[in-house]
């Protein structure tokens, strides 16, 4: 798919790995919906550094992804403001820092809460753009997971297995909207600069980046790239792509 002229949704647009992702459609022509669940006005520099950088139309939203109501309004305020819908990534996600092990600290309340924004959040998404995408004849979906979905490995059980969801919900989705639209998934290992990383624990970081084949992080310029090529891609689709520096091969 030809990236110039097409509109972009991004969840999680203003955190670390999102900007890069936004920053990278924007580079080949896309306009941004750079979206967060908070933070309006930090997302709305990121949609002026986005017109001002690449010459694109950008534009901030605030959107509670765990809101049936919230995610319906967004993809019509998008819709309304670009005209269509071309490509959603879903990046927004939570994230908590628990040993396997401490089982008492993995509340019902916080699994609950890391389920409905990592899994059931992108899920609530792509329905909503599902028929924009139909009706369009063309859509490009890309779902941010983790290798910690690869393996019962990460942050916690929780966030683990929301992302092992997502990794399965992205194949799913790719059956269900085949053939009008293309739905993939890059699974990071660790990131530096990102919040999801900040929660972690220093010597987990530690660990990770020296678990891994080339003793340093992933980066998130290559995970940034891996987005675009799924965007642009005419013949893939329900695939997960590692990108972690060497550490969990699928």
């Amino acid at each position: 798919m030809d990236l110039k002229g097409a509109v972009a949704l991004v969840t999680g647009g203003n955190g670390g790995l999102g900007q890069r992702i936004c920053h990278a459609l924007a580079h080949e022509g896309a306009h941004l919906a750079v979206t967060c669940a908070q933070n309006r006005d930090q997302a709305e520099d990121v949609a002026r550094d986005l017109a001002a950088r690449h010459g694109t139309e950008a534009a901030a939203f605030a959107c509670d992804v765990t809101d049936q109501a919230a995610v319906e309004r967004l993809v019509s305020d998008v819709t309304a403001r670009f005209g269509r819908i071309d490509i959603l990534v879903n990046d927004a996600a939570f994230n908590k820092a628990i040993p396997f092990d401490d089982l008492d600290g993995l509340t019902l309340d916080l699994w609950d809460r890391i389920m409905a924004v990592n899994l059931t959040g992108p899920l609530r998404l792509i329905k909503a753009v599902a028929p924009v995408m139909k009706a369009q004849g063309r859509g490009r979906i890309v779902n941010i997971s983790s290798v910690a979905g690869l393996g019962p490995s990460g942050s916690s059980i929780a966030y683990a297995v929301s992302k092992a969801g997502l990794i399965h919900l992205t194949r799913c989705m790719a059956v269900a909207l085949a053939p009008t639209t293309l739905v993939n998934c890059v699974a990071p290992g660790l990131l530096e600069g990102t919040r999801a990383t900040a929660n972690l624990r220093p010597e987990q970081v530690e660990r990770s980046a020296a678990g891994s084949l080339l003793k340093k992080p992933a980066d998130k310029d290559d995970c940034a790239d891996m987005v675009v090529a799924m965007c642009r891609t005419g013949t893939m689709t329900g695939q997960t792509v590692v990108i972690d520096s060497g550490r969990v091969f699928h």
